[in-house]
């Protein structure tokens, strides 16, 4: 089985060579996996003068799956929109047709302390989001900036959805509510969008076929409040691509940390890029502080998702948990003054207890 490795830039690299570490470690017990390495992003851009190289893009269709690290950094602002970083991110999505975007928002027990909220509002959290990631107004046409009549400049986007693009990852929800607690709470914003009470009739024309398991319609203003005020009312959110990108991120940090969060982008066939959550952090690139967890948590769905291998999935996140439970912290889910490992310290912690 084979994995595109893109670790692209910023901590990119860094927390990618410790999920590498960990499929070493269970290519040595007998799992076939091997890695091939390619730029991407700004890395892309250094490489070949584009965030999306030929030669990347035919690696990952030669794969099995997709390791993504990160992309970005403040060298490449300045760069043409086509050109910048997250250009390479989009196109992989488009291309792949990668349209659904699992975001599991999980609290440790040992983290409880680490959200800024109280323990008791986030103890025991376990939320999946469900981002439909290929179409709104990220992708929506006609866009653009021109001149309007009174002579200044206006920007437009288009948001966009068909019933079939809804339907696909509504499903998907449903089915995912029923491995575990039947609950699905759809997002939109239906009171004011055209596109989004869309949304709402095809998800709920989908439910008759769900019956087993309960919906719910919530208005995004009204979601991102009570993701703040009783995030454990939710089991499976499924919503749009912009609204999903700002909920996903807010969940994030009911956990303590977008360090921790991985997440899987699908296409229909169970291919997927799986990546962290979070940013490339060009502040910490290069100082060997980065929590790789997030990524070797990816690499769990990664393997239970695209490759089948469920069994190997659970060790990963059993171990995960251990090293927690043990008391490591990398610096972003530390206690104030308590001992921090880097990197790759906390990889070596998995790895032992693998």
């Amino acid at each position: 089985m084979k994995i595109a490795v893109l670790a692209g830039d910023g901590i990119g690299p860094e927390i990618t060579q410790q999920a590498e570490r960990v499929i070493a470690a269970l290519a040595s017990d007998g799992l076939k996996l091997e890695t091939e390495h390619a730029p991407v992003g700004g890395a892309g851009y250094d490489a070949a003068g584009d965030p999306l190289p030929e030669a990347t893009l035919r690696l990952c269709e030669q794969s099995d799956a997709i390791l993504f690290g990160a992309v970005g950094g403040p060298k490449y602002d300045a760069l043409p929109r086509p050109k910048r970083p997250e250009q390479g991110l989009l196109r992989l999505r488009k291309h792949f047709d990668l349209f659904a975007n699992l975001r599991p928002a999980t609290v440790f027990p040992e983290l409880a302390h680490a959200s800024t909220l109280r323990p008791e509002i986030v103890a025991g959290l376990d939320i999946l989001i469900l981002r439909e990631l290929t179409g709104d107004i990220y992708f929506g046409q006609p866009r653009g900036i021109r001149t309007n009549e009174a002579g200044e400049r206006e920007g437009f986007d288009t948001m966009r959805y068909s019933e079939g693009e809804i339907r696909r990852i509504a499903q998907l929800a449903f089915e995912a509510a029923r491995k575990r607690n039947r609950r699905v709470c759809s997002v939109d914003k239906a009171n004011v969008l055209e596109t989004t009470q869309l949304w709402r009739d095809v998800v709920t024309e989908l439910h008759a076929q769900y019956a087993d398991v309960e919906l719910t319609h919530m208005y995004v203003d009204n979601a991102a409040m009570q993701l703040v005020r009783n995030p454990k009312q939710f089991d499976v959110i499924v919503t749009g691509n912009m609204f999903g990108d700002i909920l996903s991120d807010e969940a994030s940090m009911l956990t303590g940390s977008i360090g921790m969060l991985p997440s899987a982008s699908l296409n229909a066939k169970r291919f997927g890029m799986y990546e962290p959550i979070h940013g490339s952090a060009p502040d910490i690139a290069g100082k060997g502080v980065a929590n790789p967890l997030a990524t070797i948590l990816s690499l769990a769905m990664l393997l239970r998702h695209s490759l089948d291998q469920e069994a190997a999935a659970a060790r990963i996140e059993a171990a995960v948990r251990k090293v927690l439970a043990q008391g490591l912290r990398t610096g972003d889910i530390a206690e104030p003054g308590k001992r921090t490992v880097g990197t790759r310290e906390m990889g070596d912690a998995v790895i032992a207890a693998l």
